[in-house]
């Protein structure tokens, strides 16, 4: 009995443990926490025109802030790498990315990227900026 407890308990680690944000973040500016940007502008590459209309409705972005938001994505990435063959057929290998970075002027002070197996859309934008205030510190607006 003891062993089949500490197996359920295994199963529902690894179960939880797939249901997380899988994203890579770094704070490049360990002060940033303690002083947050009260403010941010929008800077958009390589981005759907829908995705970045969604972005401006998420956070009220200011064109006269000295910190920049960058947004970046790509869909439909194609890996025809013969190296990548098993991996592609036995998981759900990305196809897609989404990537934020904070700068102010050219210095990089934040960084989040997440490998996504769809198109990135809206929930993804809003898991990511969710993300991108609690790390960074920041007050999330009222949406």
């Amino acid at each position: 009995m003891p062993w089949k407890i500490s197996s359920l308990t295994i199963v529902l680690v690894l179960w939880l443990a797939g249901c997380g944000d899988d994203a890579v973040t770094r704070l490049q500016d360990p002060q940033l926490p303690e002083h947050p940007p009260r403010c941010l502008r929008l800077d958009v590459l390589q981005t759907d025109p829908e995705l970045a209309r969604a972005m401006r409705m998420l956070y009220p972005f200011q064109e006269d802030c000295p910190y920049r938001l960058v947004l970046s994505t790509k869909s439909g990435i194609v890996c025809n790498s013969n190296a990548n063959a098993p991996r592609k057929t036995l998981s759900n290998f990305p196809s897609a990315y989404l990537r934020l970075e904070i700068y102010r002027g050219m210095d990089l002070l934040y960084s989040y990227y997440r490998d996504l197996t769809h198109a990135p859309d809206r929930e993804d934008l809003g898991l990511a900026l969710d993300r991108t205030m609690r790390e960074t510190g920041m007050k999330s607006p009222e949406r």
